[in-house]
């Protein structure tokens, strides 16, 4: 659901810079004016999308830090019940054996 929210944040700020960008070209105003205007714009968005950048870099590793502690406990109990299911098979072959022998 986080994601879902995330999503739409995104999208409708996405739209949000993309319609400013049209309406400045629209305006009344000189072409330097408009270019002026186009080119602080852009550098906002720049520092917008970088900073958003970095966010979802810092939301990944620290996640994948997370997955990877779970494999490693996970990866643990296996060999633990690999190991208990080994043992128990070798007692109870051993004593099959020596009752049918």
């Amino acid at each position: 659901m986080s994601s879902e929210k995330t999503s739409t944040l995104l999208a409708f700020a996405l739209g949000g810079i993309i319609g400013a960008g049209i309406a400045l070209l629209y305006a009344p105003d000189s072409g330097y004016e408009t270019r002026k205007r186009l080119r602080d714009g852009m550098e906002g968005a720049e520092d917008w999308a970088k900073d958003k950048i970095q966010d979802a870099k810092d939301r990944f590793s620290n996640s994948s830090g997370t997955v990877k502690e779970l494999l490693d406990e996970k990866g643990n109990d296996f060999k633990s019940a690999y190991s208990a299911g080994k043992e128990t098979y070798n007692k109870s072959k051993t004593k099959f054996f020596n009752e049918n022998a």
